[in-house]
């Protein structure tokens, strides 16, 4: 993490768990088993108010995959009082925890969120019940609801309507990772003050590297490398 220029400086270590881990079984070509053994659920909310002291997040990002309750309601609180935005990733998982609880959780996140990550299918579990998923969620206060869409591309909704863009023609050798590549193509394109149309440019995009080659993390590309997808087939960069 720290050749990659992660900041670990609030890392700690709990001597008594074992280390999170993440197992993937290929068992066809199109069929891909997952196992997971999180540790993210361990943290609590001192640690989380630790880090905000050490100095404030440009942006908070949650996910619905490693869900500390306590230690995420502290720092969503904390975000509001210090004015950070929230992007929230709802990915959900369901060997980690049922549809009703991931709702209830969720749901109870969403007025603090101000960048909503969602596949279609997750949308319902993070609206209260009803016929728009989308409308309730902007009217509740979050500005941005992206849906991914897979080979379909991807929407975003806010208060100025709809943009949709396509995915990104590529040769699909691994899906998995496709997801967790979009969100981390959309929170560096927000981070770099980019607007909704050129944030899901890079978000399709990084998914597109994703699945173009074997591995969960393995493509994601620098930013550098972002305009490679435009080059020739057969094309040799020297």
């Amino acid at each position: 993490m720290r050749a990659e220029g992660v900041d670990t400086s609030c890392v700690t270590r709990d001597t008594g768990a074992p280390t999170g881990l993440i197992l993937f079984e290929p068992r066809l070509p199109e069929v891909t088993r997952v196992q997971y053994y999180p540790a993210g659920s361990r943290l609590d909310a001192a640690r989380v108010e630790r880090a905000f002291t050490a100095g404030p997040p440009r942006v908070l990002h949650l996910t619905g995959i490693t869900p500390a309750r306590e230690a995420c309601q502290r720092t969503l609180r904390l975000a509001r009082e210090h004015g950070v935005p929230v992007t929230l990733d709802a990915n959900y998982r369901s060997r980690l925890w049922s549809s009703q609880e991931a709702a209830a959780e969720l749901r109870d996140w969403v007025p603090y969120v101000d960048v909503l990550i969602a596949s279609d299918d997750e949308l319902p579990l993070c609206a209260p019940p009803g016929p728009d998923a989308v409308k309730a969620l902007l009217d509740l206060g979050v500005r941005e609801v992206v849906v991914k869409l897979g080979a379909d591309g991807a929407v975003a909704h806010s208060a100025d309507g709809e943009l949709r863009v396509p995915a990104r023609p590529v040769s699909a050798v691994d899906a998995v990772g496709a997801g967790d590549a979009f969100v981390a193509g959309h929170l560096s394109a927000l981070l770099d003050g980019e607007d909704i149309a050129a944030r899901l440019d890079r978000a399709v995009t990084t998914g597109a590297f994703a699945v173009a080659q074997p591995g969960d993390w393995e493509g994601a590309p620098t930013r550098a490398e972002l305009g490679l997808l435009g080059a020739g087939q057969g094309t040799v960069v020297r």
